[in-house]
């Protein structure tokens, strides 16, 4: 087995966000599925088939962290709020219904894309059966049992719905009459979720929200103000939705969030550093590990990570997977030691060691939010993850 190996190339400090390019032979499955032309059952088969490849890849150059590639799905955003009870899938919805002053929206609006499929809440929100666990468990069996602890399971962030669709148009609101009773019942079932992946053996889940980006957004803010929204109230709920799901978690459960700028197929759709979101986002998130996008001058400087409290960690997305050019192996090292000179100079202070060991990197977000993928060849994501592994054992040895 190949993860009899990857045990001694593994780097802890080099991670990856969650998806990877699917071969081409899945693409295209999955298109055929898309116009009936394979069933569910055919396509499961060749995803089930692609992925002891997508295992090896990970393994083979070192990387810290494994995850399935996000292949069982047809976006990152896809599983636990089509899977709920009390949810239904609404195929074409009318960009109307979404709120105009997001990012992506206005992006979409501007390419005179009328109508995306979305979820719409229409009954109590109850968790009836499992949404990861088959996918977990497929990757489970292509690793060896001391090495589960370090595979890593993706999951669409609870808020997404609503910072899509707002109160008004995220659930019928004779079904739930405030957002604290539809927000109640979500975080129930996503606190279910992560039990059961937890009891199967999963110590690694990751948030993927690219809603606290969008925040650090100067013309999402001004519109929103426009609109009579107050955002800082709305970002003060959406951290307190997270802090009930991960509320009480097992010790040894590490708990990410992954943030970025958009990432459809290489586009982004949001630009503005973090300094508006950092202090809350750092220091009242509880999560364990923040992975956040840092590849081009949109995400601003490192400063906001003086912010960062003792005990928690910050995946610098320091390498792109929106083009194939590799980045400079210095140019990575020096950045990581300029954030760790400001991580070691905030509050609390400590150690420029201590700060340090408080730090890994990974490419700034996956490499096919979608299906189809960002605009970069096999080869290429290859080298760009070698490149984060070989960087890492560089400045942590």
């Amino acid at each position: 087995m190949a993860s009899e190996t990857w045990s001694a190339k593994r780097c802890a400090h080099a991670h990856h966000v969650g998806s990877l390019l699917r071969p081409k032979k899945l693409v295209e499955k999955r298109v055929a599925f898309h116009t009936g032309q394979c069933t569910a059952q055919e396509l499961r088969a060749l995803k089930d088939e692609v992925l002891p490849g997508l295992v090896k890849l990970q393994q083979d150059v070192g990387m810290g962290v494994i995850t399935d590639g996000e292949v069982h799905r047809d976006a990152y955003v896809q599983g636990i709020f089509e899977t709920l009870e009390g949810m239904t899938i609404i195929p074409k919805r009318p960009l109307g219904e979404f709120m105009q002053y997001l990012p992506w929206v206005q992006m979409f609006n501007a390419m005179g894309v009328k109508e995306w499929t979305s979820v719409y809440c229409t009954g109590k929100i109850r968790r009836t059966k499992p949404v990861y666990a088959q996918d977990f468990l497929s990757l489970k069996q292509h690793v060896a049992p001391e090495d589960v602890p370090s595979l890593k399971v993706t999951i669409c962030g609870p808020t997404w719905q609503h910072l899509s669709h707002g109160s008004e148009y995220t659930y019928d609101h004779s079904v739930y009459r405030t957002d604290g009773e539809y927000f109640a019942d979500l975080v129930k079932a996503f606190r279910e979720e992560i039990q059961e992946l937890y009891d199967l053996g999963c110590r690694r889940i990751q948030f993927d929200d690219p809603g606290f980006c969008f925040f650090c957004s100067d013309a999402m803010i001004s519109a929103m103000q426009a609109d009579g929204i107050n955002h800082d109230e709305l970002l003060s709920t959406y951290i307190d939705v997270y802090n009930a799901i991960t509320a009480d978690r097992p010790a040894d459960l590490v708990v990410g969030m992954h943030t970025c700028r958009g990432n459809m197929k290489g586009m982004h759709f949001a630009e503005g550093g973090y300094e508006g979101v950092a202090k809350k986002l750092l220091c009242d998130l509880d999560v364990d590990v923040y992975y956040l996008e840092y590849d081009t001058d949109r995400a601003g400087g490192l400063e906001p990570l003086r912010y960062l409290p003792t005990g928690k960690q910050v995946v610098l997305g320091l390498v792109t997977t929106k083009s194939g050019a590799l980045e400079s192996i210095e140019a990575i090292k020096a950045r990581v030691h300029r954030a760790a000179e400001i991580v070691a100079g905030g509050g609390p202070k400590r150690t420029l060691e201590e700060a340090l060991d408080q730090l890994s990197i990974s490419p700034q977000c996956g490499f096919a939010s979608v299906f189809e993928g960002n605009p970069i060849t096999e080869e290429e994501q290859r080298q760009k993850l070698a490149l984060v592994v070989e960087a890492a054992k560089e400045i942590w040895g």
